[in-house]
């Protein structure tokens, strides 16, 4: 009885090595190109968000992380330097609208140190569908007409929807989502202008 468990186990303990080893094996396999083709899609992020023009250096090359409760929340950000011909021209920021009608919605919002906002894109949110939900690209243009918009200070009215006086459309039953994200592009635009020069001083973000 003894040695019958004894074997039942070492036959247990050998599959579960085969298969540990083969797990590992597909992992380091696949490794590279998974980290390949998350490296294309941030770029192709970026291509939405930044001109290409603008910058001439590898943006993931330049990634930094900022907390500051200015950007919503406070957690890290990853902030992204544009660079052309070594001087910083631009950033990109990972940034929080903390007050969607279903929560949190994170943005990438680019903007240059002089309040003029880049382009804006929708990361992630948990807004209705069919309402709130127009944020993203796929479902409306609605989150393009940020690009080229100038914050003229904090006190910027035309930094609001039009339900409230300002230049952006608020959706036909959905105010509250359009609102948060009119507020958090502009405050992220406004931490860019005001804080860009301190940006080289955070520290990198870690590589993955």
């Amino acid at each position: 009885m003894l040695s019958t468990m004894r074997r039942h186990g070492l036959t247990l303990a050998l599959y579960a090595a085969l298969a540990t080893g083969i797990t590992s094996g597909v992992y380091l396999l696949t490794k590279s190109t998974i980290e390949k083709q998350a490296i294309q899609q941030q770029k192709a992020l970026f291509d939405q968000v930044i001109p290409a023009a603008l910058y001439d250096n590898t943006l993931q090359d330049e990634c930094y992380v900022v907390t500051d409760k200015a950007l919503g929340t406070d957690r890290s950000h990853r902030l992204f330097i544009a660079r052309k011909g070594y001087t910083p021209v631009a950033a990109v920021i990972e940034t929080t609208a903390p007050d969607g009608y279903s929560g949190a919605i994170q943005l990438m919002v680019a903007a240059d140190f002089n309040g003029q906002v880049l382009g804006v894109r929708t990361l992630e949110h948990h807004e209705t569908p069919g309402l709130g939900d127009k944020i993203e690209l796929r479902i409306s243009d609605w989150i393009t007409h940020f690009a080229g918009k100038q914050v003229d200070g904090e006190q910027d009215k035309q930094w609001l929807v039009r339900k409230d006086g300002g230049m952006f459309d608020q959706f036909t039953g959905a105010t509250i989502t359009p609102r948060a994200v009119v507020k958090a592009v502009k405050q992220t635009a406004l931490y860019i202008q005001h804080h860009h020069q301190q940006f080289e001083s955070f520290p990198h973000c870690e590589a993955e």
